[in-house]
């Protein structure tokens, strides 16, 4: 392939909802600048887009796939992103190495699910945004309809370039840049430039006269020139659409069928004279804060932003490039790692299809293979400027929580290492083995999220796994004191064992004063991995004990910390003063007091009020207006306590505070009330005390699996 150079670069993201027709656009965009010679489908499961096996089972796209295709000089880069939210990393993906979010808008249902997360994600990113409605050719399209819904959500601002002739019938559109109707060929393809019908014209001039006044505001000299002539040229509201464009100052809607090929030429047309080149746009950022230029002139960088395994290839890193050259055999350093790596092979990717170039310049994106150590969200750069580590993308929060683990044992291995080699291709799934919990929880963004991670495990690498509820991480401690004494005594001939503990424990909190019951002669703080505190205050005096046997008395106590008397949840904000005790001139020795301190700490706790401790989180939930109420409603069944609610255009923002023990399973539940287009984040906040009657029964269940272990 040719070496584009930056000003001939689009990078697009494609996103809109699950239908519609993400896929077939990039195809279509692709069969018309001469990359594939055949138009493959998502029915045919021939697309260069949707090709790895779980996207061609669901007929679906799951990943971000990145393509390329070429028009009139001009290189467009296309990601072609799935429209479900539990999939919304690849969109923000995409949309972090895009200069442009293309929304495709589907003509008969309007709206969707996914073209509104996408919407809401372009704006969160600050990201310029143009929309296309796709599938015009339906004879259930409706343009005027879909227009209002994307101004309803993008406001005034959203402005028609083209409208159909005849509504229902896409054989023809007025273009109003070029101020000319555009009659399709049957078959697709290039556009015909005739007339505006004397019937068009007045509505021709009324729209076009919204457009002039969007594009002219967004440049002090063409309001000039619109006050003195009444007008503007094409090649003038062309510049002031491509200013509007990156300023977010006006969201365009060009029209196109992908299915038949009507409206794809004029679109690639449209990208390649008012999107703006890679250098055109807010540049991106080190973590440093400094400010990227995208110049090829700059020493090289580039920012891998994500990885895939490839049959026959290995894994395959994809990156941009913000700064300089790139060219095989080029020697770089990552700087987030320490490792020298070499470039031996540079390759442009269309989905599927991939093919070697020489060279990629500032703004382009390719892909490389067989780096030694360098991974998504790295950057890749040269001595010059090596320190130089490009802003890595934030992904929001895992949302669903599941525990798993191979029904056969001896998978527990392999396990692993899938699991991790998933975690390289989806940043947005998270997997770490809880020693708290000793379980394995893998996170990510809802049920749809985990069950791909499942399909792959099971359909892909042969292993049997099972998915259940993730334990809670309780905490255990005291609300009063209580004293206890212990005496570990074992004689089995010969040295026996011998330690006798007393000590008085209290609930920890900040500012509190010491007790005046024992002095106190010494006294150590630990503040805890888990959270809160534990306190040993030494008040032994006439040495009762001697100070050798301290560390192994807290020794036993952290054990029991780390294991609580009630549940075996980590105990935090506990004072203990040991006090007295007694030793054996030949017997005592560090074990028997181990035993004896934790035994002491164990029957103190237990008189001491104790109490089970819970997560509590903050979640934000984004509503449409119309599911406030059964959104509030499964809220308050799940013990929130709503702290208060906002509102967000459309959509109501309930902000509560939740225990993390009710929150399974809620992004499925959420996503069934409000028809996918409810969203939510949370965060931890403190933890609180349970309620009576659920501490009783988690007293029981642990009870009973400690009867069932036995």
């Amino acid at each position: 392939m040719k070496v584009y150079q930056t000003s001939e670069i689009r990078n697009i993201a494609l996103i809109g909802g699950s239908r519609s027709g993400k896929t077939t656009m990039a195809e279509a965009m692709l069969f018309h600048g001469g990359i594939i010679n055949r138009k493959g489908s998502v029915d045919e499961k021939n697309s260069a887009s949707d090709y790895r096996d779980i996207e061609l089972e669901r007929q679906g796209s799951v990943y971000a796939t990145v393509l390329n295709s070429q028009f009139d000089g001009c290189k467009i880069n296309i990601i072609d992103c799935p429209g479900v939210d539990d999939f919304v990393g690849e969109v923000i993906t995409a949309l972090r190495i895009a200069d442009t979010a293309l929304i495709n808008i589907n003509a008969v249902n309007g709206i969707e699910v996914g073209s509104e997360i996408g919407w809401r994600w372009a704006l969160k990113m600050e990201k310029p945004v143009a929309f296309i409605i796709n599938q015009m050719d339906h004879e259930k399209a409706n343009f005027e309809e879909s227009v209002n819904e994307i101004q309803r959500i993008a406001g005034a601002n959203a402005t028609v370039i083209q409208y159909p002739v005849e509504e229902g019938k896409f054989d023809a559109v007025i273009d109003l840049m070029k101020m000319k109707m555009l009659k399709f060929p049957v078959d697709g393809g290039k556009p015909e430039e005739l007339d505006i019908p004397a019937d068009q014209m007045a509505k021709a001039e009324e729209l076009q006269s919204i457009l002039i006044e969007n594009a002219a505001g967004n440049d002090e000299s063409l309001m000039e020139t619109y006050f003195e002539n009444g007008t503007l040229t094409e090649e003038e509201i062309s510049r002031g659409l491509k200013l509007g464009i990156v300023s977010r100052g006006i969201f365009p809607i060009i029209l196109a069928s992908a299915k038949t090929d009507q409206g794809v030429n004029r679109a690639l047309e449209f990208i390649k004279n008012n999107f703006p080149a890679p250098n055109e746009v807010a540049p991106a950022l080190t973590k440093e804060g400094k400010e990227l230029s995208c110049d090829s002139a700059d020493a090289p960088i580039a920012y891998v932003f994500k990885t895939t395994v490839e049959p026959h290839l290995g894994e395959m890193l994809m990156f941009k490039v913000y700064g300089g050259e790139i060219t095989e055999g080029l020697d770089m350093v990552n700087p987030n790692t320490g490792t020298r790596e070499r470039i031996s092979q540079l390759l442009t990717i269309a989905g599927k299809n991939r093919d070697k170039i020489e060279k990629l310049v500032a703004g382009d994106i390719g892909a490389t293979i067989k780096l030694k150590n360098t991974h998504t969200l790295n950057t890749l750069n040269t001595a010059k400027n090596q320190k130089d580590i490009v802003a890595p993308t934030q992904y929001p929060d895992p949302k669903f929580r599941t525990a798993i683990r191979a029904k056969n044992s001896s998978d527990d291995e392999k396990l692993g290492a899938i699991l991790n080699e998933i975690k390289k291709q989806d940043m947005t799934i998270l997997v770490e083995y809880s020693k708290e919990l000793k379980q394995i929880i893998l996170s990510g963004q809802g049920e749809q999220h985990i069950n791909i991670v499942k399909w792959y495990v099971e359909k892909q690498n042969k292993i049997e796994i099972e998915l259940f509820p993730p334990k809670i991480p309780y905490r255990e401690t005291i609300t009063k004191p209580a004293e206890s004494m212990y005496r570990h005594r074992k004689q089995s001939g010969g040295a026996g064992q011998f330690g006798e503990v007393h000590m008085l424990i209290e609930p920890w909190f900040e500012g509190m004063p010491n007790q005046s019951k024992y002095p106190i002669r010494g006294t150590d703080e630990y503040p805890l991995d888990w959270g809160g505190k534990l306190v040993i205050n030494n008040c032994i005096v006439g040495g009762a004990i001697d100070a050798r046997f301290i560390p192994a008395i807290l020794k036993g106590i952290m054990e029991r910390m780390e294991e609580g008397p009630l549940t075996g949840s980590y105990a935090r904000d506990i004072v203990v003063n040991i006090f007295d005790g007694k030793m054996h001139p030949v017997d005592s020795n560090e074990m028997a007091f181990k035993i004896a301190g934790r035994s002491a700490f164990r029957d103190a706790f237990k008189n001491a009020g104790p109490k089970i401790l819970e997560p509590i989180y903050d979640v934000e939930v984004v509503v449409p207006a119309d599911r406030m109420g059964d959104c509030m409603t499964d809220l308050q069944g799940r013990r929130a306590i709503v702290m208060g609610m906002d509102s967000e255009g459309e959509y109501q923002v309930i902000k509560a505070r939740v225990p993390l023990a009710e929150m399974n399973k809620y992004s499925t539940t959420l996503s069934s009330i409000t028809s996918g287009r409810g969203q939510y984040s949370l965060k931890f906040y403190e933890y609180q005390q349970v309620p009576t009657d659920i501490q009783s029964a988690l007293l029981k269940a642990y009870e009973a699996e400690e009867e069932d272990e036995d």
